[in-house]
Order: C-alpha cells, then structure tokens, then sequence
C-alpha cells in the first residue's frame, strides 16, 4: 500500500480543515514546496495535493505552490480542487502532474471524467467525498442523493486510475477512518480505492492493511503535521 501524504492548499499555505470547514483553518507550513521537499526526504513515494480554494471557486486558485512543488520534488503527484474541464486537466497533466482528482464533475459531468480517463490512460482519478454515505460535492459544501457505491460502480468501465474516498466527518478530527464503509466500496469495485479522512494512527494504517479488501493505499494529513504518526514507522507499516 502506498502512503500518501496530503498538502492542502488555502491562501497558499499548507493548511488541514477539521471536517472540511474553511473556517475552521490550521497553518501547518507557509511553504508548501519546502513541505513537500520533507516528505519526499523522509520517502514518501507520491504526494497527494489539494487546492482548497479551487474547490470552492471551481477553477485552480492555488496553481504557483502547486507548480513549485513539481518542480522542486521528483516524485509523482495527484492533485484536486477546481478541476472541472478538459483545458484545466490537459494544463495541469502538461505541468508534470502524475494525476488529476475529478470529484464535483464526476458527479455532475461524469462524461467528461469518461473523455479525461480514455485521452489520458492511468492520469485520472475521482473524487468520492461523503457525508452519512452521500456524496457532497463543491468542496464539500454540497450535498447530493447520490449513494457513495452507486458513483464508484458507473466509472467500473471508465478506465480511471483510482478512486479516492473521504469520509468528511472523519476529516482532519483524528479519530481514525471509516474502515467498514471504505472496505465495503474497495470490494464492490473493481477500480484501485485510496483512503482518506481520518487516518491519525499507525493502528488505523495497520487496520486498513487488514480490512479484508484491496486498498491501494490511505492519504494522512494533519496526524503527520501533528506528530501523530511518524512517518518513517508509517511507510514501514505499508510496506511490510
């Protein structure tokens, strides 16, 4: 399983929001390259980034980090928030993004997620955020009728890379992941699922290694910022 460390971005800062509340805001670094540079050198394989202001504005709004993190670090990254159409993928997927994370769109224009999956094999990703196992969408703010499998199961043929599931209300609160309902949805699908939401213990990395499904790997944030979790014990726990 992979580990991958979450950079979010707000006001071009390195923040982590406790379920998803803009105002409910903690700076953890002021620079996010030099943030990202850390991770990498304590050998984090991938990066996962998250442009929260995109999110809420439907266009990147954070692109000058971003693109100062891939070009500093020499590991693949993944990024969501604002990206809603196909100039905004092919731009980012040019700058040297390993993948992009579709989520408002793959609920409100999953065509486009099916067009960016074929023009761009293994580059794209979606989004799944849910709130009581609705998916929200617009940065979460939100919500929908749609059922969290329900959305997995109609990109089964779609060719994307992986799907990414937040559980909101475990979101930035240390209290562990959903592991029953992120282990129900990696064995419905058959598309790679990477967990996230929550993830603030080396025991929650060693129970989602042994939740009985398939994870490609868990996004942890702000239990790495806080010391939490030690990171070097962490990419241990996924490897072995």
């Amino acid at each position: 399983m992979i580990l991958y460390p979450a950079i979010d971005l707000k006001d071009g800062q390195a923040v982590r929001l406790l379920h998803g509340d803009m105002d409910k805001t903690t700076v953890f670094n002021d620079n996010p390259a030099a943030q990202a540079l850390e991770f990498v050198a304590a050998g984090c394989e991938w990066l996962h980034l998250v442009d929260l202001n995109g999110a809420f504005a439907g266009e990147p709004v954070n692109a000058a980090p971003v693109e100062e993190i891939l070009k500093q670090t020499q590991v693949p990254a993944q990024l969501g928030g604002g990206i809603r159409d196909m100039a905004t993928i092919e731009r980012w997927l040019d700058k040297g993004l390993a993948r992009v994370i579709l989520g408002t769109v793959a609920v409100e224009d999953p065509d486009l997620v099916r067009e960016a999956a074929r023009a761009f094999p293994g580059k794209v990703a979606v989004g799944i955020d849910a709130r009581n196992g609705k998916v929200a969408t617009k940065g979460w703010a939100e919500e929908t009728d749609v059922e969290v499998t329900d959305l997995a199961r109609s990109f089964e043929d779609a060719g994307v890379a992986a799907i990414i599931y937040t559980d909101i209300m475990r979101d930035g609160a240390m209290k562990g992941p959903n592991i029953d309902a992120t282990a129900a949805l990696a064995n419905a699908v058959s598309i790679p699922v990477i967990a996230s939401g929550g993830v603030s213990s080396l025991d929650d990395l060693r129970a989602l290694k042994s939740c009985g499904a398939p994870l490609n790997g868990a996004i942890s944030g702000r239990a790495l910022y806080d010391g939490a979790i030690d990171l070097a014990e962490a990419l241990a726990v996924m490897k072995g």
